[in-house]
């Protein structure tokens, strides 16, 4: 059996910058930042009108910038290798029209999405050994290793080896992923995202699927897979630690057809222009209006995640009364100071587990969705440090999500809960493109 692993090949995925774009009363109560209803809501201005930049701005409220968000189509760029199943041309990508519509609701931004992106990735050396370590590379690509050389720009949805789902077709992009997810595709996605967004007083759970979008019309998705441990339906995978031997080589993949991401993509940080020398522009936003922002807080400081990880040592106050045994899960969450309950059994700490692909890793703490909590304090001390929603209010951008990672010698490591908490700080409207979760949801 191979030793198990943390997630260092995603680690070394996200340091690969490629080249962009071608073309209740006892629960703790939310934190007060001051969010407005007049700022941060989801912008109407296009892209270059190219496929070739994202155009975003970090400056005013961070969804007016002349060039707007939104990477958009002029009608003319089309994806090389996935294709139209009626007329053999390749899926228009990226952003297709972005309007302003009223309804009795609110005003909203209208977006129409084919759900297929433009990124483009150059072929580095390291990027080439990083897929060649894979644990199973001799099964994962049909000749035993990638198919690329140095120095060759990767067009999204390229066959570069991969042993891909056989459900894939050389039109729809077999070998760019890697065995086990469906291709993507063609959604003609219409989405309206509110632009004075509103302040939630409920608590509504992101659950599985589309949460939102990024600005290159491709969904978000919350930390999640669907997937329990055993399927007890406690111990929950999260998506980019179980699934990172499961994406591309942008750290995305389909299911149902939909492409989406989990968690930060260099590839979507390259189409913006997030060099992370100052605060990130806008990657995205969720279906509560609030945009998403990238990692960055300002040059050189990263957005903080408040969530941490429980110690499962027999005397801590998170633990199970056994060092480093999984029976036990917290009362709240959100509150660590109402205690732990009897769960089914999970993995103990730093076991090894299979994954559906069947890759071996380390259960640690950090490894299930049960593992976290939020730490008030944290969110308290403001600054870079985000709430319970993974989101903050600060300077004029009214307020906002990030996208979290951490970074250790240059590299870049999705942080919990990678993009939006468990929960939206906003209001969903009734047009929304998606909605509150009762749990952690189905498998897919």
């Amino acid at each position: 059996m191979r030793s198990a692993v943390k997630p260092l090949l995603l680690a070394v995925m996200l340091a690969l910058h490629g080249c962009g774009s071608s073309s209740d009363s006892n629960q703790a109560g939310p934190v007060d930042n001051g969010r407005s209803a007049d700022t941060g809501g989801a912008a109407t201005g296009s892209g270059s009108g190219s496929s070739g930049s994202g155009g975003s701005s970090s400056g005013g409220d961070g969804s007016s910038a002349a060039q707007g968000p939104w990477v958009l189509n002029d009608g003319s760029q089309r994806s090389r290798f996935i294709l139209e199943q009626n007329t053999g041309l390749g899926v228009l990508v990226n952003v297709q029209s972005v309007s302003t519509e009223s309804t009795n609701s609110g005003d909203f931004t209208r977006v129409i999405a084919s759900g297929i992106p433009d990124y483009q990735v150059l072929a580095t050396a390291d990027l080439i050994a990083a897929l060649n370590s894979r644990p199973k590379a001799g099964s994962d690509f049909n000749g035993g290793s990638v198919s690329i050389s140095e120095g060759e720009v990767i067009d999204f949805g390229q066959d570069i080896g991969f042993a891909s789902n056989n459900s894939c077709e050389t039109n729809a992009g077999y070998g760019y992923w890697p065995p086990g997810p469906v291709c993507p595709e063609e959604l003609d996605r219409d989405a309206y995202l509110p632009q004075q967004p509103e302040e939630t007083d409920e608590d509504c759970e992101t659950g599985l699927g589309v949460i939102g979008l990024w600005v290159n019309g491709t969904s978000v998705y919350n930390w999640g897979d669907g997937q329990s441990y055993s399927n007890q339906g406690t111990w929950y995978n999260l998506a980019p630690i179980a699934e990172q031997y499961d994406v591309d080589i942008c750290g995305g993949h389909a299911a149902q057809g939909d492409y989406h991401h989990h968690f930060y993509s260099s590839c979507l940080a390259d189409m913006v222009d997030d060099a992370g020398n100052g605060h990130s522009p806008i990657y995205g936003y969720a279906a509560d209006g609030y945009p998403i922002y990238g990692p960055w807080f300002e040059d050189g400081q990263l957005a903080i995640s408040a969530w941490v990880t429980r110690d499962y040592s027999a005397d801590s106050t998170t633990g199970c009364g056994v060092d480093n045994q999984r029976s036990c899960t917290l009362v709240d969450p959100y509150d660590v100071s109402r205690g732990v309950q009897s769960a089914s059994r999970g993995p103990d700490v730093g076991a090894a587990v299979t994954t559906l692909s069947r890759n071996t890793l380390e259960a640690y703490s950090g490894y299930y969705h049960e593992d976290y909590y939020w730490d008030a304090a944290l969110t308290a001390q403001g600054g870079a440090y985000l709430d319970q929603y993974n989101g903050h209010d600060h300077d004029d951008l009214g307020y906002h999500y990030h996208v979290t990672v951490t970074e250790e010698g240059g590299k870049l490591t999705p942080a919990y809960p990678f993009i939006i908490g468990d929960r939206f700080a906003g209001k969903l409207q009734d047009n929304s493109l998606a909605q509150c979760s009762a749990g952690a949801g189905r498998p897919f």
